[in-house]
Formats: C-alpha cells, sequence, structure tokens
C-alpha cells in the first residue's frame, strides 16, 4: 500500500516562501511520477508541478514557473515544492500525487494521492 504524506502548509503574506514536502512508502517510486496538484474552494483540482523519479525531468504550470521548483531527495523518498514569490491566488489545499502518468498535467492518470495541505496567502 502507498502512502503520501504532505506537510509544511500554513499562512503566509503574499511575497513569502513556503516548502512543502510530501514523504512516499510503501513501494519503490523508481519509475513513478510525484505530482503537486492543488484545488481552491469551489474550483477543481489543477496541476502545479512534477517530477520524474527516475532522471528528474520537470514540469510547471505557467501560472508557477519561476516561482515554484519541485525536488527530489531519493535517499528519502521525498519530493519538495519550494514556492516563493506567493501570490493571494496561489491559496489552496495543495497535494502530492504518485503515479505513471502518460501526461503529467492530467489528475486521473496518477494512483495515489496524499490527504493534502493548506496553504493561505494573505494579500
Amino acid at each position: 500500500q502507498v502512502q503520501l504524506a504532505e506537510s509544511g502548509g500554513g499562512l503566509v503574506q503574499a511575497g513569502g516562501s513556503l516548502r512543502l514536502s510530501c514523504a512516499a512508502s510503501g513501494r519503490t517510486f523508481s519509475s513513478y511520477a510525484m505530482g503537486w496538484f492543488r484545488q481552491a474552494p469551489g474550483k477543481e483540482r489543477k496541476f502545479v508541478a512534477a517530477i520524474r523519479w527516475s532522471g528528474g525531468a520537470t514540469y510547471y504550470a505557467d501560472s508557477v514557473k519561476g516561482r515554484f521548483t519541485i525536488s527530489r531527495d531519493n535517499a528519502k523518498n521525498t519530493v519538495y515544492l519550494q514556492m516563493n514569490s506567493l501570490k493571494f491566488e496561489d491559496t489552496a489545499v495543495y497535494y502530492c500525487a504518485a503515479g505513471t502518468p502518460t501526461i503529467v498535467v492530467i489528475t486521473a492518470q496518477y494512483d495515489y494521492w496524499g490527504q493534502g495541505t493548506q496553504v493561505t496567502v494573505s494579500s
């Protein structure tokens, strides 16, 4: 059974930074991609960033390019999302996901999801 546990969310002022962590357990992830998605109240869950566990290729939504960075620590089976220059519109619940997606932006292509962590950016 794969388990994903997010942490690092919180309240931050606009322009500030947060780092989210996603600790993965239950299997080896060498063939997986890890993604971050977010969901604001009343809106669909949307892709934020993803990283291929093998090779480390990264992908970003246009709205976060240049501000967010996804990375991984193979030894710890942990994926991070460094979020800088946060904006009010970044406010959402952030979810970590794991799977073998052909297209990393599609939520349905991920097999496992964490419980989510709230990020609130005050303007």
